[in-house]
């Protein structure tokens, strides 16, 4: 029924979902009880949950479409005012690409359970840092060590399967990772659509470049209801493109509101250097194709942040930047909200981790909430000190490669190549690994060539005023 859950766990995660968008649930747990594992059954359970509405004290006004979030958000600067020579410019796409590889990579091997969910009553973040000790490194100042002493002690291991290559004392490149393929994605999109794409024409990037190996939760989703549907119409292009879209994103989909479209805007955001609206304008598209709500918000959200890190070094800034292109009224804004005063009032930063963990532990390691509050509070943590952000944002804990990613590419563009620590960005040898055709392998300062030209491509099509 699904990529990798049965029906019955997928109704399980929709009775959790609908309780987070605001309706009364109660009862549903019982009644996929007596389902059982009849299908029938738990599609007719499925179909009574879809029916619900939200409860009439539900605080939040949660819209999906453009012009109705752009109705809801605060105000904000739309554009910023920039006067960066050439050179600099450069420095700054091939700083968002380095510092989106670095974090992605110190996170990924990371991505395992014991630390984005926890163990033994011990919270994700503690067990990063159980691991970095166990093998004599902590504080974090380098790559993910392979071996630690905490894997015997305390029965926690790194995701050894997919991540040995990014591992301290084993890193040459940044291998493929889905935080890595769906910027490329994003940077190709551009390149062959320029700003004439929509959310069908994601769904079509994604069949023609990803394969179903490399989709997960609310993408693993809208690919296959992608795929039937197009089935269904025989290849024709359906001339309600947005109503199909829509139940592409939501049919038999609980993971609408998490991290996945967050992950994706990076080469979108590339585009709009210096031009927040136009990157959550972007970032809205591309997460239409399979979330909602403050699944769309968080990528709105980090996307506007990363255009915004091009011209703008405060990072409290950049975040209240972010804040403006989402509804002032959603659960994610009153979140991030809550993370940044967190971060404004906590100097260290084992208790920064403590607090926001036990802030956000309701959500899923993998939703979109508590992991772009956590990137916010590392942001303000950090005061652009990249090391400082990446090394914050994967301790802790969740979605420790998605995190490190973020806050990488923010504070990356924000300093520059030049401006970040040879010890993290050495290791990469200026090479990715994308699994892509034509990116794998590819040096990473080429897509960063790339994504300069494709900014300066939109900058003529637009005639910006701020250049």
């Amino acid at each position: 029924m699904t990529k990798w859950h049965g029906l019955r766990e997928l109704v399980s995660a929709e009775i959790t979902q609908r309780r987070e968008e605001g309706c009364d649930v109660a009862g549903f747990t019982e009644h996929l009880d007596a389902a059982g594992t009849d299908e029938s059954r738990l599609m007719g359970v499925y179909h009574e949950l879809a029916k619900l509405v939200q409860s009439p004290d539900f605080k939040y006004v949660e819209p999906n479409g453009l012009e109705s979030i752009r109705s809801e958000r605060p105000a904000g600067p739309r554009m910023l005012a920039v006067d960066w020579d050439e050179d600099k410019w450069q420095d700054k796409f091939y700083g968002a690409w380095l510092g989106r590889a670095v974090g992605c990579a110190l996170g990924k091997p990371l991505e395992a359970p014991a630390f984005m969910s926890g163990s033994d009553g011990r919270p994700g973040w503690h067990n990063v840092k159980l691991w970095f000790e166990g093998a004599g490194q902590w504080p974090i100042r380098h790559y993910t060590p392979s071996d630690s002493a905490a894997q015997a002690q305390y029965g926690i291991d790194i995701a050894r399967w997919s991540s040995l290559a990014s591992c301290g004392g084993h890193i040459r490149f940044m291998e493929t990772d889905d935080d890595i393929r769906y910027t490329v994605l994003g940077l190709l999109m551009l390149e062959q659509r320029g700003l004439d794409f929509d959310s069908w024409d994601v769904g079509k990037l994604w069949h023609r470049y990803l394969p179903l190996g490399q989709v997960f939760t609310a993408e693993a989703q809208a690919y296959l209801n992608f795929a039937r549907l197009a089935i269904q119409l025989g290849g024709e292009q359906p001339d309600d493109r947005e109503n199909h879209i829509a139940w592409v994103r939501s049919h038999l989909n609980p993971y609408r509101e998490w991290i996945g479209a967050q992950i994706r805007v990076d080469g979108y955001a590339y585009g709009a250097a210096g031009r927040p609206e136009l990157a959550a304008e972007l970032a809205w598209r591309d997460a239409s194709f399979s979330h909602v709500k403050n699944g769309i918000y968080g990528a709105m959200f980090c996307s506007a942040m990363i255009a915004a890190a091009f011209v703008e070094s405060d990072v409290k800034r950049i975040v209240q930047i972010g804040l403006s292109e989402i509804p002032k009224n959603c659960r994610l804004a009153e979140d991030v909200a809550l993370a940044v005063k967190i971060a404004e009032e906590t100097e260290d930063t084992l208790e920064l981790a403590g607090k926001i963990w036990e802030s956000f532990k309701r959500y899923h390691p993998v939703h979109t909430n508590n992991n772009a509050a956590l990137c916010a509070a590392a942001l303000i943590h950090s005061g652009g000190d990249f090391e400082k952000g990446i090394t914050t944002a994967v301790l802790g804990g969740w979605d420790t490669d998605c995190n490190g990613a973020t806050v990488g590419s923010i504070l990356g563009a924000s300093l520059g190549a030049a401006a970040l620590p040879e010890a993290w960005t050495a290791p990469l040898n200026d090479t990715l690994y994308a699994d892509i055709s034509g990116f794998h392998p590819i040096a990473i300062s080429e897509c960063a060539r790339r994504s300069y030209n494709v900014f300066r491509k939109l900058q003529r099509n637009e005639n910006p005023a701020f250049l």
